[in-house]
């Protein structure tokens, strides 16, 4: 099986910094297709992807999900493992993809909710991001996960997907809803789900895009939107 390592940023400089010597060293040390997809970064990412000779893509349409869609269309790889280099993933867990890659799976989560696992949130009292998460987690396994393993974190991003997998998922979000929106078309076609639990630690610099009033609009939105739909994205839809 052909794995590629996608790294995903957007003005994610202070990230880049810290990884891509340990990404360099994977280059040579693996069998990995690494690459990166840019969203039009103007901070110096590029510049350090072209340092390190990473090959990269520029994003046309703007947004994570697009991200996705294009990292697909530019590898002939078997299954993509996605990264974001913003400093919450930990790049040691990507032999924990590829063993379960090995094993079978459709998608592998690394998981921020399972026992073992870490949420950056949880040192806090008020854990607002996780418990919401948490809720919309909840909501999908409770409407169409049949597998009768429950899916700890359906939102996480840090996530492995097949390439036949993807193409049936038939996906549509264009923007950061694209984790949820294909952890619940898997759960709609009975595809493998793995996870294993991740450590996410704090961000290296800079400040998330997703704003959390915003995020939380736009998931209910994509989860409402999937109760109309039910299964009839697998004859409509973008296949991309």
């Amino acid at each position: 099986m052909k794995i590629g390592f996608v790294i995903l940023s957007f003005n994610e400089v202070d990230g880049l910094t810290h990884y891509l010597p340990s990404i360099a060293r994977m280059v040579n040390e693996t069998p990995l297709n690494i690459f990166a997809v840019d969203g039009g970064s103007k901070d110096g990412s590029v510049q350090l992807y072209q340092k390190y000779k990473i090959p990269y893509y520029i994003q046309e349409k703007k947004g994570r999900g697009e991200a996705f869609k294009l990292a697909f269309e530019k590898c002939a790889d078997d299954a993509l493992i996605f990264f974001s280099p913003d400093g919450n993933e930990d790049i040691a867990d990507v032999p924990k993809f590829c063993a379960r890659l090995s094993e079978g799976a459709d998608m592998i989560i690394a998981s921020r909710m399972r026992k073992g696992a870490q949420n950056e949130e949880d040192h806090l009292i008020f854990k607002w991001r996780k418990w919401v998460n948490q809720t919309f987690t909840l909501i999908a396994n409770i409407l169409w996960n049949r597998s009768g393993r429950y899916v700890t974190d359906s939102i996480n991003g840090f996530r492995a997907i097949r390439r036949d997998a993807w193409a049936k998922l038939r996906m549509t979000a264009g923007d950061y809803t694209v984790e949820y929106q294909s952890t619940i078309r898997a759960f709609k076609l009975h595809l493998k789900i793995m996870e294993f639990p991740t450590i996410e630690r704090q961000r290296l610099g800079g400040e998330s895009n997703a704003k959390s009033l915003p995020t939380g609009i736009r998931f209910l939105k994509l989860l409402l939107q999937e109760i109309r739909l039910g299964k009839n994205f697998m004859t409509k839809g973008s296949a991309s």
